[in-house]
């Protein structure tokens, strides 16, 4: 198993790595000649985000040379993981690395029956190569993302770097402690164009992320179209906050979203939340006002004034054509129906809506999803409340939510005050919202999601997932600054067995990433809470 760490533990690693380099360098040159002697330390196998769930060190370790070949089980989902690994490699290598289903040794990405559950792997690296094994190709996928970390930081680069490729010997055995480990990026505040949300997936399949909730409505935008009610599209889409031109997905930009993401073993989970957060719908369709007039499009960032109107029947018209539509265009199981701040709906309205729409999702082959508000409701079976309270938050609140979780729905947890990524770290951040509170890296990372919610039963916790609002958020380079570092604290969170759970070790294994955000070309926030390496 995975053993726990003092902090002097990276300079123990070193020596002991660097007496295993050289009790085995005479078999590496005699492996793959060179015309120089490696020097280079592999990375500890216990030294990759999310901490696998066991490792087991020792051996030679195995070296990527030009005559490697990654070999694949001849199947397309294998074929598939095989060429996401190649892509990734060949730039930095300079290798050919073809994807085959013959020969010997190289890198071998396996399918087999074992305990692996459907996102868990298996890996062997030893002089001979290294075996991925899994059940189902999403293990393969990020058993192919430890491998990644297990090598120089160096490898992410888009040119030819010097190398060696060394990979530690020993054996991983890796299986997710959650099955939702999720992020949300608001594409409504401000619009994210296909290619800077296909940036940030590549990020978050780095460390393991397997949903990805995309909020698509809201008062400043509507973000997704729709046929049967096209103004809420061009119309609605029409602007953002600040005024800027905003925009909007065609069909066909959405299904290339969820065809990437599915490539990267992410499942997306759209967001229409209502009744409230609605009022670009209210501005492109003067029927759903209570009082028939249509409100102008909104630019700033309150909250909470806007509702659907609930007592009239086109309402639930709206619904049903929205959610058919999106439901259409989403393979994965879940839609999320917010529910959120709907502070100009009554209570009664509140529940008289959910308990007309929730069975609408249901209609079209859907999950809901909402935020925890909906527990003031009565959710659906097999509903799931996601949970953004703050530590803060009234006792009586928390045991709303509690309550339900004890009645069978099920959690994501989301507190604001802990994984919201778009609170500032402290006083200083140039962007982000402060009104959970500053975030700084440790606080993100410290607490534990089974123990968090207080009454409410560990087996109920689905997952985490860290929402990242775009009121201040503007461009990729944005999103990068207020997700990293902290995004890969809550992979480790969503990942990792409790027992993992060490600041100390954590900071430096984080610490580590930074020259492969570098080499990524990722714009981060240098927390001096950690101990990154010398510029």
């Amino acid at each position: 198993m995975r053993q726990h760490r003092t902090p002097h533990h990276r300079t123990l690693r070193l020596l002991a790595s660097l007496l295993l380099v050289t009790s085995v360098g005479a078999s590496l040159t005699a492996a793959a000649p060179a015309a120089r002697t490696d020097t280079a330390t592999p990375t500890t196998l216990d030294d990759v985000i999310p901490a696998p769930a066991s490792v087991r060190a020792g051996g030679s370790p195995y070296r990527i040379t030009e005559r490697t070949r990654i070999r694949v089980d001849d199947l397309a989902a294998a074929r598939h993981v095989g060429g996401y690994l190649a892509d990734v490699l060949r730039p930095s290598t300079g290798y050919r690395l073809p994807v085959s289903t013959q020969g010997d040794g190289g890198i071998r990405l396996r399918l087999a029956k074992g305990p692996y559950g459907a996102e868990g792997y298996r890996l062997d690296s030893h002089r001979g190569g290294v075996t991925i094994t899994a059940a189902r190709p999403a293990g393969l996928f990020h058993g192919v993302q430890t491998l990644r970390q297990l090598l120089p930081a160096s490898v992410e680069r888009d040119s030819v770097q010097p190398g060696p490729w060394l990979v530690a010997g020993g054996t991983i055995e890796d299986i997710p402690r959650y099955g939702w480990r999720g992020a949300m990026l608001d594409v409504s505040r401000h619009f994210f164009t296909v290619g800077e949300v296909k940036r940030y997936i590549d990020q978050l399949a780095l460390y393991k992320f397997n949903k990805l909730h995309l909020h698509l409505s809201d008062d400043q935008g509507w973000r997704i179209a729709v046929d049967s009610w096209p103004r809420l599209a061009t119309y609605g889409g029409s602007t953002e906050v600040g005024g800027g031109p905003g925009g909007h997905y065609t069909k066909a930009d959405y299904r290339e979203i969820v065809r990437y993401a599915a490539s990267r073993h992410l499942e997306v989970v759209p967001e229409i939340d209502m009744p409230g957060h609605t009022n670009a719908a209210l501005a492109s369709y003067a029927e759903l006002n209570c009082d028939g007039v249509a409100p102008p499009l909104y630019t700033g960032t309150a909250v909470g004034f806007s509702s659907l109107c609930v007592p009239k029947e086109i309402t639930y018209d709206f619904v049903d054509d929205v959610v058919r539509e999106i439901a259409a265009l989403t393979p994965g199981r879940y839609l999320h129906i917010g529910g959120d701040e709907a502070h100009s709906t009554s209570h009664a309205d509140y529940v008289t809506f959910m308990e007309r729409v929730q069975p609408v999702v249901a209609k079209y082959g859907k999950t809901v999803v909402g935020w925890h508000q909906l527990t003031g409701a009565a959710p659906a079976e097999g509903a799931l409340a996601q949970y953004w309270g703050l530590d803060g938050t009234s006792a009586a609140e928390k045991e709303q939510v509690a309550a339900a979780a004890r009645n069978g729905t099920g959690l994501i947890l989301s507190p604001a005050d802990r994984i919201y990524l778009d609170m500032k770290y402290d006083a200083s951040t140039p962007l982000g919202l402060s009104w959970a509170g500053y975030v700084d890296v440790r606080r993100s990372y410290d607490w534990d999601p089974g123990a968090y919610l207080p009454g409410a039963p560990a087996s109920a916790v689905r997952g985490v997932e860290a929402p990242l609002w775009s009121e201040t958020l503007e461009n990729s380079a944005h999103i990068e600054y207020m997700a990293f570092p902290r995004l890969p604290g809550v992979a480790e969170l969503g990942w990792s067995p409790a027992s993992t759970h060490e600041w100390a070790d954590y900071s430096e294994r984080l610490a580590a990433q930074g020259p492969r955000w570098d080499a990524l070309g990722i714009g981060y926030y240098r927390s001096p809470q950690v101990p990154w390496p010398a510029e």
